[in-house]
This record gives structure tokens, C-alpha cells and sequence, in this order.
């Protein structure tokens, strides 16, 4: 799954000054996918859209994002199981959660268990950029020299 066309073998890409930030987009809507791309890659951002918490998870082995946009209801794994895989795999990396389907006790649970946000479907857009952009920023994110987390590899 590489952003860039024609990249050679896995490489892992350091943090430098500078770097745009790179996101998952984990939704099983096509169209919330597509949409998302659209938004973030306006806002200067390298994305790549999954359409399962499993294709995410499995991918995890050729690139690391600064931060996962999960929705939380999705077929199979959903939004928090795959917050509880990153958390059991030791993956320490900013999460947000978003939903259509608001539940106050998800919500408690999921921020007390380190989701950067959650937020409700229909996204705002520039509030979603905002929560990207501050997550990352917390967690030494891609503006960062020299950090250790959120390493990207291209095939």
C-alpha cells in the first residue's frame, strides 16, 4: 500500500522537519473513504483508506501512519477492537474514533483507553483536521526532528 508510484523495496522513512503527516483512514464505507482522502489530502496530509479494521491492522507490517482515523461500527473488527489490537501489539500511535451511531459509554471508554478524539458522523471537516493535527503534535508528531514513532515504509 504505497503512496508513492513505483517505490522499491520496504524502507523505513525517519521523522524529518517538515514531513507531511501520513493517516490511515479505517472505514467500510466507500464513500466516507473517498471523502475523507479528498479532505486530508486538501489539507496537506499523505493518506492511505482501508476498508476494514483487518486490511489496517494487516498493513501495519509495511508502514506506520502518525495517526488512524477508525470508524467505530464496521463489519468484523470494529473501531475499538482495532484500538485494543494497537494497544495489545504495543502500537503507540494517536487514534481517532468516529461514529455515526453516538454511545456515551463507547466514548468513555474508548478516551479513557487513549483515543485522541471522537467525533460524530457528519464530520466536519475542518474540526477532524484540527484533531489530526493535535494529536500528531502531542505524540511528537511529523513536523517533529529526530522522533522514534510513526516511522512510514513504502513496497
Amino acid at each position: 500500500m504505497s503512496t508513492t508510484p513505483g517505490a522499491g523495496p520496504v524502507a523505513y522513512w525517519p521523522r524529518m522537519e517538515n514531513r507531511r503527516s501520513f493517516v490511515a483512514i479505517v472505514d467500510d464505507e466507500e464513500s466516507v473513504r473517498r471523502a475523507l482522502l479528498r479532505l486530508l489530502r486538501a489539507a496537506n496530509m499523505d493518506a492511505e483508506a482501508f476498508a476494514s479494521g483487518e486490511a489496517f491492522l494487516s498493513s501495519l507490517e509495511q508502514f506506520r501512519p502518525d495517526c488512524v482515523v477508525l470508524d467505530l461500527q464496521m463489519p468484523g473488527l470494529t473501531g475499538r477492537d482495532v484500538q485494543k489490537r494497537l494497544i495489545s501489539m504495543q502500537i503507540n500511535l494517536p487514534v481517532i474514533l468516529i461514529t455515526a451511531h453516538d454511545d456515551m459509554v463507547t466514548q468513555q471508554q474508548s478516551l479513557s483507553d487513549g483515543a485522541a478524539s471522537y467525533l460524530r458522523k457528519p464530520l466536519r471537516g475542518d474540526l477532524l483536521v484540527r484533531s489530526i493535527n493535535e494529536s500528531i503534535a502531542r505524540a511528537g508528531g511529523a513536523s517533529s526532528a529526530g522522533g522514534t514513532s510513526g516511522h512510514r515504509t513504502e513496497s
